[in-house]
Order: C-alpha cells, then structure tokens, then sequence
C-alpha cells in the first residue's frame, strides 16, 4: 500500500487523488520561523513506496523544503519515492544563451534524480530536449500531456473553433489537442525581443467569422497571448479564447489578456487558479495506477 504526503497548500488536490488511487493522505507540517527556515513534520512512520504530491510554481519558495522533505521521508521508512509534480519549473532553460549563464533544467533535473525515484508531471516545457528521462537523468519518468482533454473540452463548448498555437514552441500541444477534437490548427509565428517585449506574426487565414481558440501550455505574462488574441480580432476573428495547461498568470496577466478581447479563458487544475475547469487529476490516477505505484 502506498502512502500519499502533501504538503498544507495542496490538500484540496491530495485528497482527490488519494481518493482516486484508494490510498490514504496525510499532510506534511511546515512551522515557518522568523528567519524564513521551514521545520517540517512528516508522519513517524512511513510505508515502503511513498507518492510526493509538489506542484513547483513559485519553485524557490519550495525546492528547499522538498529536498527536506524527501530525505525525511527516506529516514522515516521510505524506499521509493514519487513525486507527483503537476507542473515542473525551470524546464524553460536548456542551454546557456550566453556565456556563463546556469542552464537550470539541467541541474534541476539532477537534483530531481538525486531525490527521487520516479517522477511523474503533465506538459513539461521541453523544447530542444525530446525527453524528461534525458533530463532526470537515470530516473524513470512518466510524461502526460493535458492537450487532448483540453482538446475535447473545447470541442464540447465550441464545436467551430480554430485552435492556434500562439509560437513554434506551442505546436506540440496544439496539433494533438486538434487532432483528438478533429479540429482544424494553425501555428503563429513570435519574435522574443524580452520577457514582455514580443512580436507574434499570424500564419496565412481566412480569419474573418472565425472563432478562435488559443492553446498553449503554459501562461506566465500573458504577453505572448495578448499578441496573438489582439491580431486574429483585428484581422477578424469572431471572437477568441484561450486555453492552457498551466496557469502561472503572474500579476494583472490575465486581467490583461480580457482587456486584450479574449473572452473565456480555460485552464488545467495543475496550477490552482481561477481560471481552472479542466480536471488532471483522473489523468494522474489513471497513469498511478497503470504503472503500478498506487
């Protein structure tokens, strides 16, 4: 029997899927003192397998206190340990752009397999890197893609859409989300001049009538979206929404993206948000369990 251990700010999600999985939950502890340290609390006794729920948004506030965390849980009894990671940071970065810089994937990846066991997470943001295994190295991964119930949710509620991928980055999660709703799919094309400083270039398109869906994986500043959603209704979409596996939406970035003109913004539960109508968890059980670590 498996143990499920979350940490206080996810129960909510701990508790679906422990239920899913039909294996109990319990919560690690966290004191915060003055300094900013964390003292953690685990059960006193652990079972052999352990599942490590941890979505990494915000990871320098967390990556420390999971490192805690799983060493504690291997002193306390554990000899397998999973984490279960909705969304991984700093997959963004696969290689130094400059001389000097730290490419973060790569050493959060060691890290990741120095801790773990196994590690299983939807969409990670891989770009020139084909597989999480080649990141974690030596670890066994389980990769989901969330771009097929996105895909058949926006079908169900808007059966004429046009999905769009916002840039190249994006086309991986667009083709399979229109290729599970049998819709049709277009790809645009971006120039990044900086974090908020972008150019997205629409693809050839009868856009007028047209109503527009975009998708993409991730949304952090909503600039990238922002673009594409203000040049299909200047070139005369109907109307656009977007949808996105995780979504960060850092400060006014989705307020931003509805005063662009995007009209219903749909979002995964991998990242808690107010935005969130489409449901992972059964995805994560359903892999738990067909990989035998329920």
């Amino acid at each position: 029997m498996s143990l499920l251990l979350a940490f206080d700010d996810e129960i909510p999600f701990a508790r679906g899927l422990a239920e899913a999985l039909s294996v109990p939950c319990a919560t690690i502890q966290r004191h915060r003192f003055p300094d900013g340290e964390s003292r953690l609390r685990l059960p006193p006794r652990l079972p052999a397998r352990v599942l490590m729920l941890r979505g990494l948004q915000q990871p320098n506030e967390k990556l420390a206190e999971l490192m805690l965390a799983a060493a504690g849980a291997r002193e306390l009894g554990a000899s397998e340990l999973v984490l279960v990671s909705p969304y991984l940071a700093y997959m963004r970065q696969d290689m130094a752009f400059s001389p000097g810089e730290v490419v973060s994937q790569r050493h959060l990846g060691h890290a990741l397999a120095a801790w773990f066991d196994v590690v299983v997470t939807v969409d990670p943001h891989l770009h020139r890197i084909q597989r999480l295994e080649d990141v974690v190295v030596g670890r066994r991964c389980i990769t989901l893609s969330a771009a097929g119930p996105i895909g058949h949710w926006v079908a169900a509620r808007q059966p004429d859409a046009l999905l769009v991928g916002p840039d190249a980055e994006s086309a991986q999660w667009v083709a399979v989300a229109a290729r599970e709703a049998g819709l049709p799919f277009l790809v645009c094309e971006k120039s990044r001049h900086g974090d908020q400083d972008v150019d997205v270039r629409l693809p050839p398109a009868a856009w007028t009538g047209r109503s527009v869906v975009l998708v993409d994986d991730v949304a952090s500043t909503g600039r990238t979206l922002r673009q594409a959603a203000s040049g299909v209704l200047a070139a005369g979409a109907a109307s656009v929404d977007v949808a996105v596996t995780h979504a960060l939406f850092v400060g006014s970035a989705l307020r931003e993206l509805r005063d662009a003109g995007v009209r219903r913004v749909w979002s995964t539960d991998c990242i808690p948000h107010e935005s969130n109508t489409i449901s992972v968890l059964p995805m994560i059980a359903q892999a738990l369990r067909e990989q035998g670590l329920s």
